[in-house]
């Protein structure tokens, strides 16, 4: 499994795990508190294999920003909360990726990584980013 099967649901909280998939949809379990929700086509998902991070250069897939904050926190929880400042919030994701386009990458967006990171971090999903490449590779 990689991130292809990881999910946020617009205006649901966390992230969401699919289970199995339903004439209408599928079947996510959420990674905040483990109930089951069925999600349709009515629902704005966004899968976290197919989501960028603006850079100055370049589109970065979230699962190199994600392994940048492993790499920075030696595979612990984040050194801040996602409910810090804007300020402390843009600072912290300037030591992770320094060139990333701060016109185009907003404080909400930055929370959501962060958010994201803690819960992948705390269900040992971390593993994924690492899967992900040998996947593609195949």
């Amino acid at each position: 499994m990689g991130l292809d099967k990881i999910l946020s649901v617009s205006g649901r909280p966390g992230l969401y795990k699919v289970q199995a998939q339903t004439r209408t949809g599928f079947l996510a379990e959420s990674l905040l508190d483990g109930k089951r929700i069925s999600v349709g086509i009515q629902h704005n998902v966004s899968i976290l294999s197919e989501i960028a991070i603006y850079t100055l250069s370049e589109e970065l897939p979230l699962r190199e920003v994600l392994k940048k904050i492993k790499e920075k926190e030696d595979g612990k929880p984040t050194a801040i909360g996602h409910k810090e400042s804007k300020d402390k919030l843009e600072e912290y994701f300037f030591e992770v990726l320094p060139d990333y386009d701060e016109d185009r990458v907003y404080a909400s967006d930055i929370k959501k990584i962060i958010q994201w990171y803690n819960l992948l971090q705390k269900h040992q999903l971390l593993d994924l980013l690492d899967e992900s490449d040998s996947d593609e590779e195949e």
